[in-house]
């Protein structure tokens, strides 16, 4: 028969103070857990703090030089692009003016065409500083308009622009027409054809008109002043075609400029 000394020691509550120690132990786990937690998210902020504050400093240092080397690369790019616009307008002026002088067109002093070109000294340097201007600025006008020029931008089609404006020029040399009228009616056309082939551009369209105007505006002056003349004028002192001229002209550079201009960065704005 059990006692009752057995019962009570046999008793789960009579267990209990056996094992005081346990919930101390796991409290102050816990305390340690909290505590490395405090610890770590306090280190952290600090640590990032750190590893910034290093590349802070070289951050800013190769930002500034690399906005002045891409500004002087841009100089260097647009000198390079005004150099090979130049070139390709003494180029041209040296062809297709000697094709006019041979033909009778343009008439020089005797003292002129006694030179190896048959034309004057200015005419090739006017010509490549008058590309240069013109090839720079279109691409320019595109990027303030927000409408680049995308028609046909590769150089294949470039030069074949430049084949067409070749024989426009030379169609006005070798043709012979009734009157004037029908030749500057059909190199009209030919211009047109020339800017809706290669250009198409409202950009385009405007500066060659803008340009055709212009320059034969300074060509009146020139032949009234007897720098030279032209054979059989029916536009004031000109030929009516030499407008026709001008503008195919431009639209040809421009399209040079515009594909010289393809791949280079814009020009750094200084903050």
């Amino acid at each position: 028969m059990p006692r009752l000394d057995d019962h009570c020691w046999s008793c789960p509550c009579a267990h209990g103070p056996r094992h005081p120690g346990r919930p101390r132990a796991s409290a102050g786990g816990l305390a340690a857990k909290v505590g490395e937690m405090i610890t770590s998210s306090v280190s952290r902020p600090s640590l990032l703090v750190a590893r910034a504050a290093p590349d802070s400093d070289p951050a800013q240092g190769p930002g500034s030089a690399g906005a002045g080397g891409g500004g002087a690369s841009w100089h260097h790019r647009l000198v390079q692009r005004g150099l090979v616009l130049f070139s390709v307008g003494v180029v041209l002026a040296l062809v297709l003016n000697l094709l006019q002088v041979q033909r009778n067109v343009t008439l020089f002093p005797e003292e002129v065409t006694a030179t190896a070109f048959s034309s004057a000294w200015w005419v090739p340097p006017c010509c490549g500083t008058a590309a240069a201007v013109v090839g720079l600025l279109y691409p320019c006008i595109d990027s303030h308009l927000g409408e680049p020029h995308k028609f046909k931008r590769e150089w294949a089609s470039v030069m074949r622009c430049v084949a067409v404006f070749v024989g426009i020029n030379h169609a006005s040399a070798k043709l012979d027409f009734a009157n004037n009228v029908q030749l500057s009616l059909t190199l009209a056309a030919l211009s047109l054809g020339l800017w809706w082939t290669f250009d198409r551009s409202r950009s385009g369209l405007g500066l060659g008109i803008t340009i055709a105007f212009l320059a034969t505006l300074i060509t009146q002056l020139l032949v009234y002043n007897g720098v030279y003349q032209y054979t059989s004028p029916d536009f004031l002192y000109i030929r009516s075609w030499l407008p026709c001229i001008f503008f195919s002209g431009g639209v040809t550079v421009g399209n040079i400029g515009r594909q010289l201009a393809m791949g280079v960065p814009e020009k750094p704005h200084s903050d």
